[in-house]
């Protein structure tokens, strides 16, 4: 009988967990993710994103920092929603940040659209739940996958509680056109899960993101959140930094500014 190497993974930690048991699956996948306070130190770099609201929000049919990265990464256009991977999409203000709105807030503001991406967390609960160990995060904060680990049992999904996974449910090399496939970069196929990577090739290089690139109104900022010199630090300096759902303690690197 012919497996693949992914089948042969899957089965293998399917019958590892039987034997373990549930309390080792924690172990197995919790590994050097939380320090004593709960929060990973990071004495080197630590990558982030500030959006700014107040520009984004300005032109809201934009969708030219979408364009760039799903082209830029080979991601497919499937039409049919519970099958679409996005890597980043749009999403209404007020389901984006629920709660900021006050009622003297103009109505248009809560129903404008703001993009939304992988939140590479200080805490991602999406590495923990990992048992094939195909997603960690790297030592500059950048939470990346292995699509050649990757098992499809799509336990980070369940865990990302941003949504911003996405699976591959059909072969996602039938929705690229020939004449719209980025070489430089890989394509994936059938039964994986993938997201945004803050352009994790590209930084590696020293280039800029292609969302923050396509971006006309400069509302995306990206950098070392360590460094206070750096732009997104210098862009969120007299702002209002808010980040999704930070009271669930994953400390996410993108912030919303107003």
């Amino acid at each position: 009988m012919n497996r693949t190497r992914r089948e042969f993974i899957r089965t293998a930690l399917e019958r590892g967990l039987v034997v373990i048991g549930g309390t080792a699956f924690a172990a197995l996948s919790c590994k050097d993710i939380f320090t004593d306070d709960g929060l990973k130190t990071h004495t080197g770099k630590r990558w982030g994103m500030a959006v700014d609201l107040l520009k984004c929000m300005k032109k809201e049919s934009c969708v030219d920092c979408i364009a760039a990265c799903h082209l830029g990464h080979n991601v497919p256009d499937i039409k049919e929603v519970k099958h679409a991977i996005t890597w980043i999409w749009k999403d209404e203000f007020e389901r984006v940040l629920p709660n900021v709105h006050d009622e003297y807030s103009p109505p248009a503001a809560r129903h404008a659209g703001t993009i939304l991406l992988c939140n590479h967390c200080a805490n991602p609960p999406c590495v923990r739940v990992c048992p094939a160990r195909a997603t960690w995060k790297r030592e500059d904060g950048i939470v990346v996958i292995d699509q050649h680990r990757c098992i499809g049992c799509r336990y980070c999904m369940a865990a990302c509680p941003y949504g911003s996974r996405s699976f591959n449910w059909s072969d996602p090399r039938k929705f690229l056109a020939k004449e719209r496939i980025t070489p430089a970069y890989p394509t994936r196929t059938k039964g994986t899960v993938e997201k945004c990577e803050f352009c994790v090739e590209r930084v590696d290089r020293g280039q800029g993101l292609l969302c923050v690139g396509a971006c006309k109104e400069k509302a995306l900022l990206f950098g070392d959140l360590n460094d206070p010199k750096s732009e997104v630090r210098a862009a969120m300096t007299g702002r209002t930094a808010l980040r999704r759902k930070s009271e669930l303690g994953t400390g996410p690197a993108v912030y919303y500014l107003l």
